[in-house]
């Protein structure tokens, strides 16, 4: 049952992490004069640094959580992973991608920044990495439990 939930977790984490951070950051570009090197609007960047953040907290959250299942890094991982490699091998295609995809408009030039400047490859991998610990697919019994914290 707990793979059932990671697994259902993770279909729904990979575009609510893609749209999240895809959104925050053209809305973090839009906010930045890049001549000037000012912030045109506060506000706005604020709001899309806070939404980068959550997006950032959540994948941590799920890289090391021992209760979820690691199918529910696993499966935004894949994602992520084959997208930048579907980039490599057929980049316009791949960039077309966010367009096909309903909403569309500021957020698909903010995913496709993000993958051609390789940063849904840092976050596939990253989430990759619990899917090789051999524990987290194991569940969790009350004797295989650390002693290290208790005093008794």
């Amino acid at each position: 049952m707990r793979h059932a939930f990671g697994f259902v977790l993770g279909i729904l984490l990979t575009p609510a992490l893609a749209y999240g951070a895809g959104w925050g950051c053209s809305r973090a570009g839009a906010a930045l004069d890049p001549i000037g090197q000012t912030i045109n609007d506060s506000t706005r960047m604020y709001g899309a640094l806070s939404l980068m953040a959550a997006v950032g907290l959540v994948t941590g959250v799920i890289i090391v959580a021992r209760w979820a299942s690691p199918l529910a890094s696993l499966i935004p991982a894949l994602a992520f992973i084959g997208w930048t490699v579907y980039f490599l091998v057929e980049p316009k295609s791949a960039l077309q991608l966010p367009g096909d995809i309903p909403p569309a408009g500021e957020l698909d030039a903010g995913l496709q920044l993000m993958l051609s400047s390789g940063v849904f490859a840092l976050l596939g991998f990253a989430l990759l990495m619990p899917a090789w610990a051999p524990r987290r697919w194991r569940r969790e019994r009350p004797d295989d439990l650390d002693d290290d914290y208790s005093y008794g």
